[in-house]
């Protein structure tokens, strides 16, 4: 696909989740049947291997089979399409990048690497070889709140300056970036993104995806047609993941767990709630309630569009 640009990227990109078996081998049937049910949703474009993708558990053959999957489905839908080479090691996360590179995707996300903290000036020789690697597709830094190099707003004007090639960033919060919208285009965690947005942010890589991602496109477009009542949806979102997600993150289920418990809770997917080793999967048996809370709580997030699918029909 034609190369994305910060201008040009924006709105409700979704994550894809991996179906794990019993044995946890990746689904690839259930994974293919997940992908085209996103590309009908309306979603502005898919992602693969972030946090919620759990990146860190593939093989590189799994890798490299799950991005010849999306890169093939994806360019004959039409689909805009980002491929994640995030790894903890930056050696391994080069080989990914020239492979993705390879399939031209509309740009690639990456992780600084992550057993040491980098300083600055080594931050900015990782982008610059990420870049080279890259041949030509953009990159997406990607820096989650529990990222070992802390990307602060001075790091970021540095990477302004000297690197093009970096279009995009996914940001724990707007005021990360500030004064650099207009440079970059500034993706937040999905929940936040009304209030967000109002300060310049360019959309979310989408944990609101994760749930209902015809859902969240819909909560996205009215952000600019009736902000106050994207505001106040918000604000709903905030206090059904605040009472019911937020305790499961504090018994110790992680990012992609609490992800896939959303997905399930949406029932628009066969994803399921498992996760792979060494993390704990939230209980199927706890869906049903998180379920009916979130309809209390969101239900314009959750009802399909005219003749589509109800969750759970």
């Amino acid at each position: 696909m034609r190369a994305l640009t910060s201008r040009g990227l924006r709105g409700i990109w979704s994550p894809l989740l991996l179906p794990v078996t019993m044995s946890e081998a990746i689904d690839f049937d259930r994974l293919d049947s997940t992908l085209e049910t996103l590309l009908s949703t309306g979603v502005h474009g898919v992602y693969t291997n972030g946090t919620a993708s759990e990146f860190h558990t593939l093989t590189e053959d799994e890798y490299d089979r799950l991005h010849e999957l999306v890169a093939a489905r994806c360019s004959a839908a039409g689909m805009p399409f980002q491929l994640g080479a995030s790894h903890p090691s930056g050696q391994i996360s080069l080989g990914r990048i020239a492979r993705a590179a390879r399939l031209r995707p509309g740009a690639i996300q990456v992780v600084l690497p992550d057993w040491l903290p980098l300083r600055p000036p080594e931050a900015l020789a990782a982008l610059e070889r990420m870049a080279e690697a890259a041949d030509g597709v953009p990159l997406v830094l990607y820096n989650p709140p529990y990222a070992k190099t802390r990307v602060g707003p001075e790091l970021l004007a540095r990477v302004a300056d000297a690197l093009p090639a970096v279009i995009g960033l996914k940001v724990p919060g707007i005021a990360v970036a500030k004064g650099l919208t207009e440079r970059f285009a500034v993706f937040v965690a999905g929940h936040t993104l009304a209030g967000a947005h109002r300060e310049g942010a360019a959309g979310s890589y989408s944990n609101v995806s994760c749930m209902s991602p015809a859902g969240a496109v819909r909560w996205y477009e009215r952000m600019s047609t009736d902000p106050e009542a994207a505001a106040e949806l918000e604000a709903r979102l905030g206090a059904f993941l605040d009472e019911h997600i937020a305790p499961l993150a504090a018994e110790g289920y992680c990012d992609p767990a609490l992800d896939k418990a959303l997905c399930a809770v949406g029932d628009w997917s066969t994803v399921g709630t498992r996760v792979r080793w060494p993390h704990r999967s939230v209980p199927d048996a706890s869906i049903p309630a998180l379920r009916a809370a979130a309809w209390r709580a969101v239900p314009e997030l959750l009802t399909a569009p005219a003749g589509g699918r109800l969750p759970g029909a």
